[in-house]
């Protein structure tokens, strides 16, 4: 595993000894460590803070640390190493969720390097500038349908209107998916080489950036969803 700074140790409850953060089982006493406050859902499943995982290799990993932590090998253990299984396996658990999902993935990232959105309708609040000319188009034209629909015309008309408008966000969100990939690729190869932090931040914020605006053009299609659906 690689890691973009030293690991830090976490402590044995039973024996005191220090092993590393992405340690299972203490290396002096072999007892099932405690989850400290170090460490992360990556390096908990040794891996680095990559944002293109394998499916299959996660899993694995997954399925590996679950026969290791899972609570029945423990049932005649102490009641310290009991609780170290059942915390293990609810953070794994937690981390699998997190990290087998691309879009969580990047968001726990973000997360982890303090550039996590400040509150979760901070999407929603402010237009990104990208998408100025879009959600303008699209304001008027959800503003010409309402009329239509106050005025009478068919719902299979409104409809129509609907599927036209919503072409040209979905055309947004594929360029911006492929954006995202190109960016993902990036990142993977600024900390591949050990890249230093000035060189990767630029690319954090990009992320960022893009997820927002992700969010967004999300809000933008559920909206038409929503439209569509008063005319069924």
């Amino acid at each position: 595993m690689t890691s973009n700074t030293a690991s830090p140790l976490q402590v044995c409850r039973d024996c005191g000894g220090g092993a590393p953060v992405d340690a299972h089982f203490c290396p002096q006493c072999t007892k099932i460590l405690s989850i400290g406050r170090n460490g992360d859902y990556f390096s908990f499943l040794g891996l680095s803070r990559k944002l293109n995982l394998s499916s299959n290799d996660l899993e694995q990993r997954f399925r590996g640390l679950s026969r290791q932590f899972h609570p029945d090998y423990f049932f005649n253990a102490t009641p310290t190493e009991r609780r170290a299984s059942l915390e293990r396996s609810s953070y794994l658990n937690d981390a699998y969720r997190t990290l087998k999902n691309p879009v969580t993935r990047l968001e726990y990232l973000l997360q982890l390097e303090g550039l996590a959105a400040r509150n979760p309708e901070e999407a929603s609040k402010q237009v990104p500038p990208d998408l100025l000319e879009e959600v303008f188009a699209l304001n008027e034209e959800l503003d010409e349908i309402r009329e239509m629909r106050v005025s009478g015309t068919p719902p299979e008309q409104l409809t129509a209107r609907l599927e036209r408008a919503r072409g040209p966000i979905e055309a947004k969100r594929a360029a911006h998916e492929a954006q995202l990939e190109d960016l993902f690729a990036k990142w993977d190869a600024l900390l591949e080489r050990g890249a230093p932090d000035a060189e990767r931040r630029p690319v954090l914020e990009s992320l960022r950036h893009r997820m927002l605006e992700r969010n967004y053009i999300n809000n933008l299609l559920a909206g038409i969803e929503r439209e569509m659906a008063t005319d069924v």
